[in-house]
């Protein structure tokens, strides 16, 4: 449960610096707004995680889930795999193991 937990924080991360690298590239406000946006939510549910795992790990999926929809949506827009794309499967991916963690018994 534990490492799981510090994958919120890593994904947040990986949005943020995403968000950044989107306004270094193309100068997109949106970009850095919304990443750093969902980063800095990513990081309020990795908190809430270290003293309550269940209500941290339901934000964190909630998060990663509404990021799947953009970004696929996104994708299925614009047809190009970066960055939209790549992002839709990482936010699928960590989707799956938030709500994977969070039905899991605790130990």
């Amino acid at each position: 449960m534990a490492s799981i937990i510090w994958l919120i924080l890593v994904y947040a991360l990986l949005v943020a610096i995403g968000g950044m690298l989107g306004y270094v590239k193309a100068k997109s406000k949106q970009s850095l707004l919304s990443g750093l946006g969902s980063g800095v939510a990513l990081v309020i549910a990795w908190y809430i995680s270290l003293q309550n795992p269940t209500v941290g790990l339901a934000l964190a999926a909630v998060i990663a889930l509404a990021l799947l929809v953009v970004f696929a949506l996104r994708f299925r827009a614009t047809g190009k795999f970066m960055p939209a794309g790549l992002l839709a499967i990482l936010s699928l991916v960590m989707t799956v193991l938030f709500v994977t963690a969070f039905f899991l018994p605790q130990a």
